[in-house]
């Protein structure tokens, strides 16, 4: 009977309503628990894996970059380029046409008074005071190495007598060396709010940059990896360091701009030198590491490794360019049947130039292949009239230029000729002020005619007193004459 007797007071062995033992308590709900648990564990931790699967992967290298050109200088094809035409903003490397017109005009010795306007410009600052004395030289060193937009201002406002008229200027230039795809908006690179719409493309930025490495001044300053000098009035040093980092990890490299904004993106004109390779890169957008990616190009590019490459349609840095695809390799009369067209072609616009002796030199051709490098020598001395066109263009576009800069230089005399007829208007106005002030011929004479009056007064004292003298003797001796008469009279008879 006692082994029938359940222990009631402990509720894991109470039987349930079947007359079972039941289950002990509370243990299906912590299993129940820990599933949940485990459950929730891999779903935290899964999810994020999944997610990131998911996300595409972000772009490297040249694909991380809106637009470039890799080109040595000197010769008319690319070795490699990217959306060359696409309009993005340029950023700092603005900075370049500022300081080429800067060096163009011919006043690098010209000591600027900074404007307040230039000191009200932000982010990238020298750190210039209002009124501060600076030579040209030392603002284009500092726009160029250290891209100070207070200097790219003054500049501005020093050559064209205020912002808008340089940026004419600028806009000027830009058409004369062909960038038909660029419209500068100011002197620095700004791109948002008042400024906004400064645009070009890697091909413009390609024609500028060819343009001013011509002038051994702009080379020697876009080298540079600090500028140091001072302010002409008070001896106020300042010293400067650029923010280009290739200069530091590749050791070909020579210059020569960097520029960043948030629309623009990291933007790069890099130069470099090796084994007698002149090689430039213009790198816009670049959402990678710029300087590592600019040294595989150079690399590259000095390897003689080529891609896709264009063609320049003419002789010259101005010249356009041309993109040709490079194409597989065509059977032999393939390529005789394409050459004779080529030469047909060649042959309609030469005797539209040149007349029948040029259209007699290509008939003598030989399409055969024994004759195929006498042709080739012909068809580079047909091509002498491009040459000719492209330096009439050249000489065409130089002039405008020339025109344009005496423009601007006869507008800023006219403007210096007015300052200075002004200054000498406000000297005479003080001089007059100072003359009214004084009064000292004014005053002489009152002192002239003082002293004068003072002599008459003296005059006509000295005479009325001598008449008083004289009416006072006349007067004793009337006096004395009429006592003697009456003391005779009262005197007794002899």
């Amino acid at each position: 009977m006692s082994a029938h007797i359940l222990d009631t007071s402990d509720p894991r062995k109470r039987r349930d309503a079947g007359g079972e033992m039941g289950r002990p308590y509370n243990r299906f709900p912590s299993t129940l628990r820990a599933l949940f648990a485990l459950l929730a564990f891999f779903v935290y931790t899964l999810t994020p894996l999944t997610a990131s699967a998911r996300r595409a992967p972000a772009p490297e290298g040249e694909d991380a970059v809106s637009a470039f050109i890799v080109k040595e200088t000197g010769r008319p094809e690319l070795l490699r380029s990217k959306e060359i035409d696409k309009l993005l903003s340029p950023a700092s490397l603005t900075k370049i046409m500022t300081c080429m017109i800067a060096i163009e005009s011919g006043r690098m010795d010209d000591v600027v008074s900074i404007p307040l306007e230039a000191t009200q410009v932000e982010p990238t600052r020298a750190g210039f005071l209002p009124g501060e004395q600076i030579r040209l030289r030392d603002l284009v060193k500092a726009a160029m190495v250290n891209s100070s937009n207070d200097a790219a201002f003054a500049i501005a406002i020093h050559l064209g007598g205020s912002v808008e008229a340089f940026v004419s200027s600028m806009n000027v230039r830009a058409r004369a060396l062909g960038m038909g795809h660029t419209v500068f908006t100011n002197p620095a690179g700004y791109d948002r709010g008042f400024y906004a719409g400064n645009r070009t493309t890697a091909r413009d930025l390609m024609m500028l940059t060819e343009r001013a490495i011509r002038y051994p001044e702009f080379n020697a300053i876009a080298k540079l990896d600090r500028v140091v000098f001072s302010e002409l009035a008070t001896g106020k040093r300042y010293s400067l360091r650029t923010h280009n980092k290739l200069m530091d990890r590749y050791p070909y490299t020579v210059g020569i701009k960097t520029g960043y904004t948030s629309m623009a993106g990291p933007c790069l004109i890099a130069r470099a030198l090796k084994d007698g390779k002149d090689m430039l890169i213009v790198m816009l957008n670049a959402r990678t590491d710029r300087w590592s990616l600019a040294s595989t190009m150079f690399d590259r590019g000095f390897g003689a490794e080529t891609g896709r490459t264009v063609q320049v349609a003419g002789i010259g840095a101005d010249a356009p360019l041309r993109i040709a695809t490079s194409t597989p390799a065509l059977p032999a009369s393939m390529v005789l049947a394409e050459r004779t067209r080529a030469l047909e072609a060649l042959r309609r616009k030469v005797e539209s130039h040149r007349g029948q002796s040029a259209v007699a030199e290509i008939h003598g051709m030989s399409m055969n292949g024994q004759s195929e490098a006498k042709s080739s020598i012909k068809i580079k001395n047909l091509e002498q009239p491009k040459s000719a066109v492209a330096a009439k263009s050249r000489v065409k576009a130089s002039r405008t230029s020339k025109v344009a800069l005496k423009a601007a230089k006869k507008e800023s005399a006219r403007k210096r000729q007015l300052a200075k007829a002004q200054q000498r208007k406000i000297k005479s106005k003080v001089a007059l002020k100072s003359a009214k002030k004084s009064g000292s011929a004014k005053v002489a004479h009152k002192s002239r005619n003082k002293e004068r009056q003072a002599i008459r007064t003296a005059r006509k004292g000295a005479a009325k007193r001598s008449t008083a003298d004289a009416k006072s003797g006349k007067k004793r001796s009337r006096k004395e004459e009429l006592s003697l008469s009456k003391k005779s009279e009262r005197s007794p008879n002899g």
